[in-house]
């Protein structure tokens, strides 16, 4: 059994959500020992362009100042989108972050300038033998994941563990989450102007009437995606076993990470944080959670909304749940502490 601590905050007062996350972090440092490093990244999500709801910036102050008092460097962690949006690219990326709020520390776009940059990290499980994780999160020992609760279309929900198997992937890590392999090319909007081709090192695209891509030589790193300029290339969205496939890559994140997670929820909303549009919450705020533990604080989270909310929203992520568990990467066994 985990422990998951939590503080109940039903307002929308941001500047209060921020002291909360800092009395619970400083509690999961007391309570297991945690010692920082002498840099310490802040895993968050900055929010497509036009969305409203998510976490802002504000709430991680508290935070960023008390890992300054404590000698450590904080900076914000994040890796490029797979899709075509305002964060598809480290310099459209890093304009969105900064537009909506996150310019307290720097910024590591771990994945490089268009999401190719990766570790392949050695995981064994059922359905993925090793993941692609955005480079430069090899460079640290731990991190501080603050995610925040709210439905996903493909995952059900998104919290911790999507904030690990999407938020540290590289782009091909990604499409290999959501897909078999290889993107796919919109003949009707290709130009041929062989972009795609000269970007690719693994001789997997060639010019025809338009692209086409040989899914033998491909390795799924999606690259053409990022550089098309049509926006021909694109993943299909088909993959089977996505919920497993999330779940495995969260524990390739995390493995051999001393981590710890946040989790705001508040403003949860159907669609996630990625959506570039206004969204209306569809229950009411809960608070915040804490724990060492990402499979049980996700848990946590989803029985206090759908406890709240009195439906079964968001179920569907107990797949994710339950295979997360399963390969060892946590408990949906747990004890609620609320502070």
């Amino acid at each position: 059994m985990s422990k998951v601590y939590f503080i109940e905050n039903v307002k929308s007062d941001y500047d209060q959500l921020g002291k909360d996350a800092l009395l619970l972090l400083k509690k999961v440092v007391a309570e297991t020992g945690h010692r920082f490093d002498k840099e310490v990244p802040i895993k968050v999500h900055f929010g497509e362009k036009g969305n409203k709801t998510f976490i802002p910036a504000a709430c991680y102050d508290e935070t960023i100042n008390y890992l300054k008092e404590k000698g450590v460097s904080p900076s914000y962690i994040e890796t490029n989108v797979l899709y075509r949006g305002s964060r598809t690219t480290t310099e459209v990326h890093l304009e969105t972050a900064k537009a909506h709020g996150f310019n307290q520390i720097p910024i590591i776009i771990a994945d490089g300038d268009i999401g190719t940059e990766y570790n392949e990290i050695e995981i064994g499980k059922e359905y993925l033998k090793s993941c692609k994780i955005g480079k430069a999160y090899g460079n640290y020992g731990q991190f501080i994941v603050m995610s925040h609760f709210k439905g996903h279309i493909e995952a059900g929900f998104g919290g911790a563990l999507k904030q690990l198997a999407m938020g540290f992937a590289a782009r091909g890590g990604k499409l290999e989450q959501h897909s078999g392999i290889s993107p796919v090319v919109k003949a009707e909007k290709c130009v041929s102007c062989g972009i795609c081709v000269n970007k690719c090192n693994y001789g997997a695209i060639e010019i025809m009437d338009f692209a086409v891509i040989d899914s033998s030589k491909c390795i799924g790193c999606a690259g053409c995606i990022a550089v098309c300029p049509t926006g021909a290339i694109r993943n299909t969205w088909t993959g089977s076993h996505f919920l497993e496939k999330l779940s495995e890559y969260a524990y390739g994140a995390s493995k051999d990470k001393d981590n710890i997670y946040i989790a705001f929820v508040h403003n949860i909303t159907q669609e996630c944080d990625c959506a570039g549009m206004h969204m209306e919450p569809i229950t009411g705020n809960i608070g915040v959670l804490a724990s060492k533990d990402p499979v049980a604080l996700d848990t946590a989270c989803l029985e206090l909304v759908q406890k709240n909310s009195g439906e079964l929203l968001f179920d569907k992520g107990r797949t994710s749940l339950r295979h997360a568990e399963k390969i060892g990467l946590g408990t949906m066994d747990y004890e609620l502490i609320q502070i």
